[in-house]
């Protein structure tokens, strides 16, 4: 794709030989995270349908520090740390669960936040989204339908986007272009044609048999 080879992605080992540290290097390894790194703005991109570089975020470097620190991971400012305590935890597939929090982390590398209006839950909801659809979703995730609200985030978020999604092909790169500068839950309405509360009580009653 073009321009995703302009940028450089770098991959910071702070762990020494922390048990996660030796269960990173092991089973996941600095050149298969580098690796997910590209496959992954790939993937992302193809999501938000920005073939071209001017629709994107300038991204010039991003840097995946692993590190024994608490949690699973966070993103901010070019930047995606994870917990090699939770890789060195963690009970099942390890890398897959590994690769899929990494297209989280570069879902919000590259997604649009409306200036900082767009609600936390929409921008998890999103990042889990891209997660879904690249295959890489937990067994733990709720399942469609499941969820109190719809900007609860991350995976309730996630599947609803994808109902969504499904309703209007293209549905999250829309309203992921529309967020470029601002937001407004009217973008459901003028995407779809009813307010988010309405569609998300269509969702709900969809799953409810």
């Amino acid at each position: 794709m073009n321009g995703t080879h302009a940028v450089e992605y770098v991959v910071t080992d702070n762990t020494e030989n922390s048990t996660g540290g030796v269960g990173f290097k092991n089973d996941i390894g600095a050149e298969y995270s580098k690796q997910t790194l590209v496959s992954a703005t790939e993937f992302i991109l193809g999501i938000f349908q920005q073939n071209n570089p001017v629709d994107r975020k300038e991204v010039q470097k991003v840097t995946l520090v692993i590190e024994n620190t608490d949690g699973v991971a966070y993103a901010e400012n070019g930047e995606i740390h994870v917990n090699a305590n939770y890789i060195g935890n963690y009970s099942g597939d390890v890398k897959r669960e590994f690769t899929g929090v990494l297209y989280h982390g570069m879902t919000h590398i590259w997604q649009w936040n409306g200036n900082g209006q767009t609600p936390g839950g929409l921008i998890e909801g999103i990042a889990d989204f891209v997660r879904l659809k690249a295959d890489y979703a937990p067994s733990h995730w709720v399942k469609p339908g499941q969820g109190d609200n719809w900007d609860q985030g991350y995976d309730v978020t996630a599947r609803f986007l994808d109902y969504c999604n499904c309703l209007r092909n293209g549905f999250v790169a829309e309203l992921n272009k529309k967020m470029r500068s601002e937001y407004s839950a009217d973008f459901f309405v003028e995407l779809l044609g009813k307010t988010v509360d309405q569609l998300w009580t269509e969702y709900k009653a969809k799953y409810r048999n």
